[in-house]
């Protein structure tokens, strides 16, 4: 049961800071007066203005304390209550105007506490304003609350003098039983997440991301909300302890408690009608709107929650969208979509760029023993409609599974695969390559899809949203010893190579052992067909590497420089949409731990100073990828290698622009969906002309620019240059 105290009226706006908080020394207003940033000139009001001001029915229990600048327009403030220290910036004779809201600056039927309030603000129906800090030209319109604590936090995970434990902050990640625990932070990113829930065996370096995290706030009770500059907020009920930054716009919400709202001009964030939004932080150029429920959260700049989405305990990452549905305890790297109201995320890892179809449950920690399971997804994970999931699995990237339910935990190696359950024969199927084969259209649209909604103003980090990137084409390898293994256990032979070349029968059934933690048969689809696609993408990767940062003037040189390079293909780690070599990974955790890096600005500078090399290392991570797969040490890589790698890499990129136009011209082809119009007219009209379709245009500008690549290699090398036609 809540308590009220009696206190008197004389005492109402004053005594912010409990005085056992109190600095020696300091009154209640020192850290409002450091975080009011401007030198304003403030003065007491005349008789004159006090006259006028009670004429128009305001009150104080003090009009000292209600301070003012030479520009005070008492006329402009009428059927208000000031109490404790109101100090009111500059005025005008003029109305703010946004979209169709017109209001005059000045202060209307508002009762204000303790409150700073900027220079032309029109401050209208606002029923309790306390301890807040409003900035130049905002528009308040129509609020029941706006209050602060002493000891607010903003959406922190820490603690101020004098709170327990137990108030404390925490969001807890991709395990319902809290182990993987974090502590939330305004300008945390999805690496930071990632490096803190792993590692939990290493006490030292969990030490070392509390310690950072808790140093990097100050204790003290005492500061006030904040509202920025040109910020809008309307017919809402209840803003408690937020910080919101300038250009913001928000309306109709139901609460917004404990926040910090990121909000700039160029990167403004907006949340609509219905919103309840607790414990969390918002990063720039968000939009959260109608009915959206979200407790104990980060959602990372340009994302979006939409139409009653339940985001708890969960990190959403950069450029991501989540719509209707439910997310629980779940880390999300960026690039992230999911529209459906009855698809369902918890306790998972999904590592970006991926989408969740209607229906798909993943990660329902009921189907296990306990609350403890997790679920772990490489880049461009895809379950399709009606997909449940298992705990404990893990996919390996650009995994897309078909609908069904998956009783059994899950362990899928090779990426780019499709997952299907053969429920007739009981068995589990994979189809390596998938995407390459069958649905070209959508794999490679995705690159480009995601680079367009990258919409970050400051990219510290080089997100990787290519499919054939360091990380994919360690999958590659690892995909083919699996072939092998599968294929040398299927037909009880030690030389799997030979088969998997075309000798021997091809009706022989392939199965994956380890697969799936159960005793059916889990069986390799096209073994053949994928492994000879695997070991030419995995070439065509190196190619493109090579032409996209080798200009064909400096290409000899760079084949001297290889040739005496020992380079060994290094495992590269998927670090919140970031990739990095393990290697400096490693170096990165080792200065954290031994506190070289003592903050996590200082740890953000270091990522981007890892993304600096990144295409570096990317390209020697190619060099590698190419002397493994073809076994030629770069020192052996003479003119005739290379006239027969730029083959098969523009063969293979002349493929994939005709797989991108012939996945996506079966639409046009298909009678079943020209019947659901009246003629081909009419769907061209609907679904736009085949021709006109930008994405395939632009691939083949694209091919076109590759080709020219290839002859510049060529001429430099002194092959002969293919002539068009």
């Amino acid at each position: 049961m809540g308590y009220i105290n009696k206190i008197p009226l004389s005492r109402i706006g004053y005594d912010f800071i409990p005085q056992a908080y109190l600095p020696e020394g300091k009154d209640e207003y020192y850290l409002r007066f450091k975080q009011q940033k401007n030198e304003k000139q403030y003065r007491n009001l005349t008789e004159e203005e006090i006259q006028i001001l009670e004429s128009n029915s305001n009150e104080s229990t003090n009009w000292n304390d209600v301070l003012v600048t030479d520009k005070f327009l008492p006329r402009q403030i009428k059927r208000s209550k000031f109490y404790g220290l109101v100090r009111i910036g500059d005025m005008e004779e003029v109305y703010l105007e946004y979209r169709d809201i017109r209001l005059a600056v000045g202060i209307y039927n508002s009762q204000v506490i303790s409150c700073d309030i900027g220079d032309c603000v029109a401050l209208h129906q606002v029923r309790y304003i306390a301890h807040y800090i409003v900035g130049n030209e905002v528009i308040l319109l129509n609020v029941n609350e706006m209050e602060t604590s002493s000891n607010a936090k903003f959406g922190n995970g820490i603690l101020k003098e004098g709170d327990q434990d137990y108030s404390r902050i925490y969001l807890e990640l991709c395990n319902e039983n809290g182990g993987r625990s974090v502590l939330p932070f305004d300008g945390m990113q999805a690496a930071d997440v990632y490096l803190w829930t792993r590692n939990r065996q290493d006490k030292k370096l969990q030490q070392r991301f509390w310690d950072t995290t808790n140093n990097g706030f100050d204790t003290a009770r005492g500061y006030y909300s904040e509202i920025g500059d040109r910020t809008v907020i309307k017919n809402s009920h209840t803003i408690k302890n937020v910080k919101i930054g300038s250009d913001a716009y928000i309306k109709g919400i139901s609460k917004l408690k404990n926040l910090t709202v990121n909000s700039t001009a160029e990167a403004y964030t907006q949340i609509g009608e219905g919103c309840e939004l607790v414990n969390g932080i918002i990063g720039y150029g968000c939009r959260v709107f109608y009915g959206v429920k979200a407790v104990r959260f980060i959602l990372s700049s340009y994302s979006q929650l939409k139409y009653g989405a339940r985001l708890i305990n969960s990190f959403l990452g950069d450029n991501s969208t989540i719509s209707c549905c439910e997310v629980l305890n779940s880390l999300i790297f960026p690039a992230h979509e999911q529209h459906h109201n009855n698809s369902f995320l918890c306790a998972a890892l999904i590592k970006g760029q991926s989408n969740m179809a209607a229906g798909a449950t993943v990660g329902s920690n009921h189907n296990s023993r306990g609350a403890d399971g997790e679920i772990i997804a490489g880049r461009g994970f895809w379950p399709g409609l009606c997909v449940s999931l298992k705990h404990n699995s893990r996919f390996a990237s650009y995994t897309l599974i078909v609908k069904g339910d998956f009783l059994h935990e899950l362990d899928i190696k090779i990426p780019f695969s499709l997952i299907s359950n053969d429920t007739a024969n009981d068995r589990l199927v994979i189809i390596p390559g998938y995407w390459f084969m069958y649905n070209m259209y959508a794999l490679m649209r995705n690159t480009n899809k995601f680079i367009n909604r990258d919409k970050r103003s400051f990219k510290n980090q080089y997100f990787e949203y290519d499919i054939l990137a360091p990380d994919t084409v360690n999958e590659l390898f690892t995909s083919l010893k699996e072939i092998e293994i599968a294929v040398g256990h299927s037909i009880n032979s030690t030389d799997a190579i030979s088969w998997l070349e075309g000798e021997g029968d091809s009706k022989v059934e392939i199965t994956l052992q380890n697969a799936e933690f159960s005793k059916r048969k889990v069986v390799l689809m096209k073994p053949r067909e994928s492994y000879k696609l695997f070991r030419k993408l995995i070439r065509y990767y190196a190619v493109c590497q090579i032409l996209d940062q080798v200009e064909p003037e400096y290409f000899e040189a760079f084949c001297a420089s290889i040739s005496d390079l020992e380079v060994k293909r290094e495992e590269f780690e998927n670090i919140g949409s970031q990739l990095m070599p393990v290697s400096k990974l490693d170096t990165l955790l080792g200065d954290i731990k031994e506190e070289r890096l003592d903050s996590w600005t200082d740890i953000h500078h270091r990522y981007h100073e890892i993304s600096a090399d990144y295409l570096r290392d990317k390209l020697i991570h190619a060099v590698a990828s190419l002397e493994e797969v073809t076994a030629i040490s770069a020192s052996k890589w003479d003119r005739g290698f290379w006239e027969d790698v730029l083959d098969e890499a523009l063969e293979t990129k002349t493929w994939i622009c005709e797989e991108i136009y012939k996945s996506r011209s079966k639409d046009y082809s298909n009678p079943f969906r020209l019947m659901v119009y009246e003629n081909e007219e009419e769907m061209n009209e609907v679904v736009g002309r085949l021709e006109d379709n930008s994405f395939i245009n632009q691939q083949t500008a694209e091919l076109e620019k590759f080709k020219a690549a290839v002859d510049g290699i060529r001429a430099v090398i002194g092959l002969k240059v293919e002539e068009e036609g």
